[in-house]
């Protein structure tokens, strides 16, 4: 498989996340609530990467590769959840800026696990990143005053649970393939949705009384394919990398919306993504320059 590939699974895994937010806000004007949605993300994820298993294997999945994989699942509920805490505090807008403080602290946990300093295009490009975000996301003429403190905690914990979610998708586990690591994560990831969200819905009707669409749609979304293209791309490009690169969930949300949802989309956003999506390609284009110096 060509290198070019693995940024490339990145950027769709990270793309599948930009549209959760506004299936989510679907959901809601359908009378669902957050914690609904997001628990039957999980559950559904779950029962789709069973599928996927069983169509693909003949026999039973043989556990492998321990620690790494519970904590992979862990963070992958963790984030969804503090996140959606986040936004009880917070507008959506700035619940965004807050996550997507993942840029810099995932490629301060590469810096530290490689014991290495940012390279300076790294810095440049992270620069570009957060600076898009305050555009994107509409919050340059936001009034902050009112946010409570709480809100600014549980939006830097979503931030720091997505960047360890992105670090512990850069290890591989060897001799274990993509479809049983799936399995093993979203088992984890369900467990630990049921201590953080609504697992009545199973019980109670909700479930498949509708909320099964939007459940099919996240968990698609939002465990089937980010966990299989991270699986495959992160450990190939680095978490430092995939954190530059998972940047393009951003503009991917603000899209959605605009299309899902009518939102407004000003020139300012459009300045933001524009300035994002340079922010993302510089450390590729650095590269490609050294490589071809050194022919």
């Amino acid at each position: 498989m060509k290198f070019w590939m693995y940024p490339l699974f990145v950027i769709i895994g990270a793309s599948s996340y930009g549209i959760l937010s506004t299936i989510i806000k679907l959901a809601i004007r359908d009378g669902y609530t957050a914690a609904q949605a997001v628990t039957s993300q999980y559950y559904i994820g779950f029962v789709l990467a069973v599928i996927i298993f069983v169509v693909t294997h003949r026999k039973l999945p043989k556990f492998g590769g321990g620690f790494t994989l519970v904590i992979a699942g862990l963070f992958t509920a963790l984030t969804g959840t503090v996140y959606g805490k986040a936004i009880s505090y917070m507008p959506a807008s700035l619940a965004v800026v807050m996550l997507f403080q993942f840029t810099w602290i995932g490629m301060l946990f590469d810096c530290i696990a490689r014991r290495r300093l940012p390279k300076r295009i790294e810095v440049i490009a992270l620069v570009f990143l957060f600076g898009g975000t305050l555009l994107a996301a509409g919050v340059i003429d936001a009034d902050l005053s009112g946010i409570p403190w709480q809100g600014w905690a549980w939006g830097m914990a979503a931030a720091v649970s997505f960047s360890a979610f992105l670090m512990s998708n850069s290890r591989p586990v060897e001799g274990m393939d993509m479809q049983t690591r799936l399995l093993f994560m979203s088992f984890f990831a369900a467990i630990a949705i049921t201590f953080f969200q609504e697992p009545k819905i199973l019980f109670d009707g909700t479930l498949v009384d509708g909320l099964w669409i939007y459940g099919l749609i996240l968990g698609v979304f939002g465990i089937i394919l980010p966990i299989l293209l991270f699986s495959i791309g992160i450990p190939k490009v680095g978490a430092g990398a995939a954190s530059i690169l998972s940047a393009i969930e951003l503009p991917v949300a603000v899209t959605a919306s605009v299309l899902l949802l009518q939102e407004h989309l000003t020139i300012l956003q459009l300045v933001g993504i524009a300035i994002i999506l340079v922010g993302m390609t510089l450390p590729s284009f650095a590269n490609r320059k050294i490589a071809l110096k050194k022919l």
